[in-house]
């Protein structure tokens, strides 16, 4: 969903709409680099992240870049990777990758640059190993999807949205087909990973560069299973992932895996988390541009959502809902299959919150959910 942004609350860019140029990078903090890939959907692009960084090898320790989240796997996003190697790493290797979250823009290529940035061991030589770090929760997830786990989607994801009100053969029939969907962007992982926890912490930079730096893991809830933003102290800034973007909201849904599950809670209690953070940290997120008004953007962010629920509380109290009748309520878009499997699940998911705040019911009738107020 869109969350537009009253002109005196907007939030502050500080590279206004300045961006890297493609296959470029542009330094945003001190050993701090941005880059971004395109994606083939409606939602355009992907902020990559370089740390400047340094790890113990064999031979003593090795100067390179960590590399935060991955873009999809394509050729487009290979070539942009290579120029990047090729002009924006000051000749230097990728030290280890990190994953935000299991979503296909963010890991989709960790398989192939950690493999691309490991060198075996030979005579005269140790070798080094690029590794992958990330939640244990969402690397699981990944393995799922990357074998093209039949519970991943196909037939189970058409019926879940058909439960739902989704009626349309044409439709229906599109999601079934995108059973391999997900490994389609995300077809291999490595096979191995190193574990973050919410309150990990991870040493990186570089003494030769801007010093070591404490980055403390954030674990957040709703969007991923056990999505990781990084915040650094000393540098003042976060790496946000999607749980934190400036223009629009981050896409809170239930799926089939999880249908009772309760995403919007979780979201709104995890952005609490960050109103601990300064007030004029330096936001880097995942999509839109680089910005500092971290808590003004959250109270937005609750609003938003808030206001999406009285929308919702105000269809139902004219007649028993289902999600797909919502879908005009919350989204004032034409939608095509990709969007709309999103947009249901965000449509379930402001559902749910409702139902299991005891202000909807939920009964099924001839196979279909339809929510109703409770008398208050």
């Amino acid at each position: 969903m869109n969350v537009t942004n009253p002109p005196q609350q907007e939030p502050d860019y500080p590279w206004g709409d300045t961006l890297p140029a493609p296959g470029h990078v542009l330094e945003v903090a001190p050993g701090v680099r941005w880059l971004r890939m395109s994606l083939p959907f409606a939602l355009n692009h992907i902020n990559l992240w370089l740390l400047r960084d340094q790890l113990d090898g064999p031979g003593g320790p090795v100067q390179g870049w960590t590399v935060v989240d991955c873009g999809i796997a394509d050729e487009a996003t290979r070539a942009a990777w290579a120029q990047v190697f090729a002009s924006g790493l000051d000749g230097l290797p990728v030290l280890r990758v990190v994953v935000t979250h299991m979503h296909p823009d963010h890991i989709g290529l960790a398989h192939w640059l950690t493999h691309h940035w490991s060198r075996p061991a030979s005579a005269g030589d140790n070798g080094f190993e690029c590794r992958l770090w990330m939640s244990a929760t969402d690397f699981a997830a990944a393995r799922l999807g990357s074998r093209a786990d039949p519970l991943m989607g196909g037939d189970a994801a058409a019926a879940f949205v058909a439960a739902h009100g989704v009626t349309d053969p044409h439709t229906l029939a599109q999601i079934r087909a995108r059973a391999g969907h997900y490994a389609s962007m995300v077809p291999a992982l490595p096979a191995t990973y190193c574990r973050l926890m919410d309150g990990g912490v991870l040493d990186m930079g570089s003494a030769q560069v801007s010093g070591r730096h404490a980055w403390h893991a954030l674990a957040g809830h709703g969007h991923a299973p056990e999505h990781i933003a990084l915040h650094s102290p000393a540098l003042g800034v976060l790496l946000a992932g999607d749980m934190l973007l400036p223009r629009i909201s981050t896409n809170i849904s239930v799926d089939h895996l999880e249908p009772e599950a309760n995403p919007l809670a979780l979201f709104l209690a995890s952005l609490d988390r960050m109103r601990a953070l300064p007030a004029d940290t330096l936001v880097l997120p995942s999509h839109g541009k680089p910005f500092r008004g971290l808590h003004a953007r959250i109270d937005q962010l609750h609003r938003h959502h808030a206001d999406r629920l009285a929308d919702v509380m105000a269809a139902c109290a004219h007649a028993p809902r289902t999600a797909a009748e919502l879908l005009p309520v919350l989204f004032k878009r034409p939608l095509d299959v990709h969007q709309t499997t999103f947009a249901m699940g965000e449509a379930i998911a402001h559902l749910n919150a409702l139902w299991h705040q005891g202000r909807l019911r939920r009964q099924r009738e001839q196979g279909v959910y339809r929510f109703s107020p409770l008398p208050a």
